[in-house]
């Protein structure tokens, strides 16, 4: 894990929305606020709930979390 999960998510960026990790990557990058330099999931995960400019389902979060920490 020693990129940012702002730059895993760009790898997974794309016009046409084919899984919630498209989706969430298509929503952050438009999001000049997301903490794009973080590795930490708290950070990450508080910012979604509390100030992104969007809505994303948290338990899909989680999931998309646990696939970056595989990667």
């Amino acid at each position: 894990m020693s990129t940012p999960f702002y730059t895993f998510l760009m790898r997974h960026r794309s016009p046409v929305e084919v899984d919630d990790i498209t989706r969430l990557a298509n929503l952050v990058f438009r999001d000049p606020l997301f903490p794009k330099q973080s590795k930490n999931f708290e950070e990450v995960s508080s910012y979604l709930e509390t100030h992104a400019p969007f809505y994303f389902n948290l338990t899909l979060f989680d999931d998309i979390w646990q696939l970056y920490l595989e990667s």
